[in-house]
C-alpha cells in the first residue's frame, strides 16, 4: 500500500464525522490548483481547499468520510467519481496524475480507464456532459434506480425534479421494469427520463408521465 492509499484508508476510518465551523471566506484558486491523483479507478483531490471549491462551485463529488455536508468548507479530500473527473477534464478545470508515477494523465486516456471500468461509460459520459452543459446539477442516482439524479439548484437547495436512467440504443426494457421504475419515481416524487445516444452523439432524452385513468 502505496502513502496516499493510506492517507485515504485514515480517512474513511472517521466516516460519519462531519465538519464543524463557521462560514470562512471562498479561498482563491488558481488553475495551478487545480490538481487531483488517480487510485485505480478513484480520483482523489487530496487539497480540502481546492476539494471545497469544486463542490461548492457545481457539487461534484463528495468529501471524504462526510455523507452529507452541511456546508461548503471541509478539512477532508475529495472524491471524485470518473464520469465527473473526464467532465472535469475536458473542460480544463482538474488536472490529473497517476499516484505511483505522477505522470499526467490525458483526456483520452482517462476514457479509456473509465471504459474498462464502467459499463457503457462513454454514453454515460456523453448523457453527462450535455446535462452538466444544460446548466443542471448532476449527481449519482443509485439510490432512485437510475444512473443520475438531476437537480436545478444542487442536493440541500432544491430536490431533484428528475432521474435519468442511460440505456443503449437497441436495448429493450420490458413493460414490467418500465413500471417498476416509473413506481420508484413516483415514490420519491420525481420524473422518470431515459437517455439514449444515437450515432450522432447528441443525447436524446424520454420523460414518463404517470396518470390514473
Amino acid at each position: 500500500m502505496n502513502e496516499s492509499e493510506n492517507q485515504i484508508d485514515i480517512q474513511k476510518e472517521e466516516e460519519g464525522e462531519e465538519e464543524e465551523g463557521e462560514e470562512e471566506e471562498e479561498e482563491v484558486i488558481t488553475e495551478e490548483d487545480l490538481e487531483a491523483e488517480l487510485l485505480e479507478d478513484r480520483i482523489i483531490v487530496w487539497n480540502p481547499k481546492v476539494g471545497s471549491w469544486l463542490y461548492k462551485h457545481g457539487y461534484y463529488g463528495k468529501p471524504v468520510g462526510i455523507r452529507k455536508p452541511k456546508h461548503f468548507n471541509f478539512t477532508r479530500p475529495l472524491e471524485l467519481s470518473l464520469l465527473e473527473s473526464t467532465y472535469l477534464l475536458s473542460i480544463n478545470k482538474l488536472r490529473i496524475k497517476r499516484a505511483i508515477s505522477n505522470k499526467p494523465i490525458s483526456y483520452e486516456e482517462l476514457k479509456r480507464i473509465g471504459e474498462l471500468h464502467y459499463d457503457r461509460f462513454t454514453e454515460k459520459f456523453l448523457v453527462y456532459t450535455d446535462l452538466r452543459k444544460k446548466g443542471y446539477v448532476v449527481r449519482p442516482g443509485l439510490k432512485f434506480g437510475a444512473d443520475f439524479a438531476i437537480y436545478e439548484h444542487g442536493p440541500g437547495i432544491d430536490h431533484s425534479p428528475l432521474i435519468v436512467h442511460v440505456l443503449s440504443r437497441g436495448v429493450e426494457l420490458s413493460p414490467i421494469e418500465l413500471v417498476r421504475a416509473g413506481r420508484l419515481a413516483t415514490t420519491v416524487r420525481k420524473k422518470f427520463t431515459i437517455a439514449t445516444v444515437p450515432p450522432d452523439g447528441t443525447p436524446r432524452y424520454f420523460m414518463f408521465s404517470w396518470f390514473k385513468p
